[in-house]
This record gives structure tokens, C-alpha cells and sequence, in this order.
């Protein structure tokens, strides 16, 4: 009996021993001290085995632990319903992006906080939006991106921006090239962007999105940033006389900028409007070719004779000097509606130019003027003429080519002032000796030549320059008789025949 009593002993007591050792009697305990995320929520269970938790961050730190992310999708498709559908349509509401959500194991069964953790959500608006992403890169590298509603109002920005510069019905299409430009004018021959731009789908903060063709199209001419000034019209202003006091810009940028009150270079300006008068800073270049075909001056030569016939001093016109002419391809590139090279791709003589014969009674240097004038520079175009603002007495004249070339003596005389003042920089007056003297202003430093030195028409006197108050390279060009200004495109200098910039 007592061996029967000793072997049950021992039986039981190896059954309690592999019971206690697979955790039959462990009590399932509340987890001591076992907090988590903002909200503080306790571990209420420790499981036996791990389970999927959804672990919700911002940033790297924990908001919180979601129950039912069934809700969390539920919330996200009813605040796109009810707050972006009608700006946004056809996209998708997502957290923010620097929230996320990702599953981690854990032996915790944490208390249950999702009313709190989408409360939070929503009330710091952490949410990003589907939309139509716009890099733009270079060598590889982006430098820029933006975020637009949808590709459709990134496009017709686009399209506004480059019509600025070009006129896209005279581009060559692919088919062939156009036949050569035979009649005066500019004609656009290629459009390009040197810049890779990438459209994609992304998911974006809400306000950085651009909703507008108007928010894109300011973007896309001054970028992050702007920093615009603005002036105000003053009285007898013209869009080329605002330009001229403010950068040296040209009617055409002025009318650029300012395309939602000015739409013609020649329209006439209201005084005290504001325009903006900062040129673009665009985040790609949009670059056009172009050629010009224009009809330029070929200047006549004065050859002299000795008469011993005439007294010392006296002189005869032989034979009176006719300018000649030619006809002139050029190939322009413009760089965001600035002409920035222009080289001559073929000329051909249309009108040979007639000599000028003078008889003189001395050998001395003739110091009188023809009374024909050419212009003052190379490839001229003029960017602000007479009146073009008020108090404007003269021709500002620049060289399309060669921004800070030679200036040359508008026809012959003697050099009668050669200084500088605070308007007028660097500046020489050539007094022609016949009722009729001319003024060159502006220029890059001091002519060498002094006062009283004899200079024959078409001699170079200096260089284009910006000194005194100019805002951009060019020539001040004025024509005096009797000591009164005039417009020097009225019967001196050949103004029909140049561009106005």
C-alpha cells in the first residue's frame, strides 16, 4: 500500500512540474510601467506570441498605435469628400509626408486610442494630396520642383510663358525648313529649353500646390521668390520711355511684364499706374532662333581735291555724297526675350554708295561737316527716341550686336567738349562748323581725343557705355542747330530704316 501511496505521490508531483513550466499556472498580468506614443496609451495585455501593431510617426516620433486603420482610410476618403474634391478633383487624399505608417511586432496589446489619434491627425492637418509634380533639371540634377492641381493648367502657363518670346505660327515644323527670309523683318525659326523638365504624379503638402494658370505662370517667371519693383507713370510717359529710365529695358520687356495692362508697345500709358518694371528670373531659359532681314546703310566715302582756283579756306562740292545700301540676313538668339548674339549670315549689295567730292583751296584737314549724318554705331536700333518721356531730348541709340562696341563721328568737325557730369557720364560734343553740331553721351570712359582735335565723319571717338544716369549700354545721341536740340530722326538720321527695341 505504501508503494502505491509513494508512486502517486511521484506522478502528480511530475505532472505539476510540466504543467508550471509551460505556463499552465502563469497569470496573465497587466505589463508594469508600459506606455506608448503621445497619447500615452498602456500595454493591457502581454500575448504569448507577438502580434502586427500599427505604429503611426511623424518625423520619427510615435503618435501613436492604431487599432483599425480601416478607419484611418475611411477618414482620409471622407476629408478629400468634403474638403479638396470640388479644388481638386480626380485625386486622392493621403497623410502628411513626413507621417507615416508602418507594422511592427510587439508582445503588447495596447490600449485602444484611435478616436484621439485621428482627432490629432485631422486637427493639424497632417495630410498631402495627389498632384502633378513639375522638376525641372540640369546636367542631371534637379534644382527645382513645384506642385501643380493638374498637368492642364501647368501646360497653358507654359504655353503663355514661351508665347512671350516667340510667335509659334512661323515656327519650321518638322516636315522641312522654310524657305529664306526675302522680305524686311524677323522671323522665328526654332523654340528650345535646354532644361529637362519631368512631369509625375506625387503626393504633396496642400499649400504648395498651385491651383491657378496664374500661380504656375508667376513661378515660371520669377520663380520661388521674387523680389519685383515697381514705377509709377509719370506724365507724357511711353512703354519705351519707362523702359529707358528703369534698367534700360526695352518696350517689348516692359509690355512682357506687364502683359495684364499693356498689350502694344505704342499704347498710351495711364498716369499713376503702377508697373512692374523687374525683368524675369525664370527657372529655364527659353531660347529662341530667329533671323532678321533688314536693309542697312552703306555709307558713302569723301574724297578731296586741291583747286588752286578756290582762296585758302574755301570749298566746292564737286559731287554730293549718296549713301548706299544692302540687304542683310542675320541669325539672332534670344535667351528669355533678350537678344543676347547676332552674327551676319549673307548680304547683298542693292545700291552702291556715291562717292562725295569736295575741292578744297588748302591742304589742311577739312573741318566742316558734310550735312549728311550716319549713325553712331554698328548694327544700330534705337531703344528710347525723341520725347519718348518727358524731358527726353535726344535719340538713345544702342548696337544690337555688340552692346558695348565703337562710336563713331556722326560726320565731320571738331571736337568742341569733351567732359563728364552726372547725367550725361562721359560725353563729346562735335561741332560741325555749319550752324550744326552733335552730342554723344554715356559713354565707358573718357575719349582720348581733346578738344579741338579734327574728326571726319565715321571716325570711332569712344565706346558704348552706361555712365552718368543711364540703366543700360547705349548712345545719347542729339543733333543741335543754332544751339536747340532736335529729334534727329527727322531728316538727319535714317530712323525708318533701323528697329525700335
Amino acid at each position: 500500500m505504501k508503494r502505491i501511496l509513494t508512486v502517486a505521490i511521484c506522478f502528480a508531483a511530475s505532472v505539476f512540474i510540466v504543467l508550471f513550466s509551460t505556463g499552465f499556472f502563469e497569470e496573465k498580468t497587466q505589463p508594469q510601467d508600459s506606455e506608448a506614443g503621445m497619447f500615452h496609451q498602456r500595454a493591457s495585455v502581454l500575448s504569448d506570441r507577438p502580434q502586427i501593431c500599427h505604429m503611426l510617426y511623424q518625423n520619427d516620433r510615435l503618435i501613436g498605435i492604431i487599432r483599425d486603420t480601416g478607419r484611418l482610410e475611411k477618414m482620409l476618403k471622407d476629408v478629400y469628400a468634403e474638403r479638396y474634391e470640388d479644388d481638386f478633383p480626380d485625386s486622392r487624399l493621403a497623410l502628411g509626408n513626413d507621417v507615416y505608417l508602418t507594422d511592427e511586432e510587439s508582445y503588447l496589446v495596447y490600449e485602444d486610442a484611435d478616436d484621439e489619434i485621428l482627432n490629432y491627425i485631422d486637427e493639424n492637418h497632417l495630410f498631402s494630396l495627389e498632384a502633378t509634380a513639375i522638376s525641372f533639371a540640369e546636367d542631371g540634377e534637379i534644382y527645382a520642383r513645384i506642385f501643380a492641381r493638374n498637368q492642364e493648367i501647368y501646360e497653358k502657363a507654359m504655353n503663355t510663358y514661351i508665347s512671350y518670346f516667340v510667335d509659334q505660327s512661323s515656327l519650321i515644323n518638322n516636315s522641312g525648313s522654310q524657305p529664306a527670309l526675302t522680305t524686311y523683318g524677323s522671323r522665328d525659326n526654332s523654340v528650345s529649353i535646354p532644361q529637362t523638365i519631368t512631369i509625375s504624379r506625387e503626393y504633396a503638402p496642400i499649400e504648395e500646390i498651385m491651383k491657378t494658370e496664374y500661380e504656375v505662370l508667376e513661378y515660371l517667371k520669377y520663380g520661388d521668390s521674387p523680389q519685383l519693383e515697381y514705377y509709377t507713370v509719370q506724365e507724357y510717359d511711353t512703354v519705351a520711355g519707362v523702359g529707358s529710365k528703369n534698367y534700360g529695358l526695352s518696350a517689348t520687356q516692359v509690355m512682357n511684364i506687364n502683359r495684364e495692362k499693356i498689350t502694344s508697345v505704342d499704347q498710351l500709358l495711364k498716369e499713376g499706374d503702377e508697373l512692374c518694371v523687374t525683368y524675369f528670373t525664370p527657372p529655364i531659359d527659353v531660347i529662341v532662333e530667329k533671323d532678321s532681314f533688314r536693309q542697312m546703310p552703306v555709307y558713302f566715302e569723301t574724297a578731296y581735291v586741291e583747286d588752286s582756283n578756290l582762296l585758302l579756306g574755301e570749298r566746292e562740292v564737286r559731287q554730293n555724297g549718296i549713301n548706299g545700301a544692302r540687304n542683310v540676313l542675320y541669325a539672332e538668339r534670344w535667351i528669355n526675350g533678350v537678344l543676347v548674339s547676332g552674327t551676319e549670315k549673307s548680304s547683298v549689295m542693292i545700291q552702291e554708295p556715291q562717292s562725295e567730292v569736295i575741292a578744297l583751296g588748302t591742304q589742311q584737314l577739312p573741318d566742316v561737316g558734310t550735312g549728311v549724318y550716319r549713325f553712331p554705331v554698328e548694327t544700330p536700333a534705337i531703344s528710347c527716341g525723341y520725347g519718348c518721356y518727358f524731358g527726353h531730348e535726344g535719340t538713345d541709340i544702342v548696337n544690337q550686336y555688340d552692346r558695348w562696341g565703337d562710336v563713331y563721328a556722326s560726320d565731320t568737325g571738331v571736337v568742341e567738349k569733351n567732359s563728364y557730369d552726372g547725367i550725361s557720364g562721359n560725353y563729346i560734343v562735335i561741332n560741325h562748323n555749319n550752324g550744326y553740331k552733335t552730342y554723344y553721351g554715356h559713354m565707358r570712359e573718357q575719349s582720348e581725343l581733346q578738344v579741338g582735335t579734327v574728326v571726319t565723319k565715321g571716325q570711332m571717338i569712344g565706346h558704348i557705355g552706361m555712365t552718368g544716369l543711364a540703366t543700360g549700354p547705349h548712345v545719347h545721341f542729339m543733333v543741335e542747330v543754332d544751339d536747340k536740340n532736335v529729334d534727329a530722326c527727322n531728316g538727319y538720321l535714317a530712323c525708318d530704316t533701323v528697329p525700335y527695341q
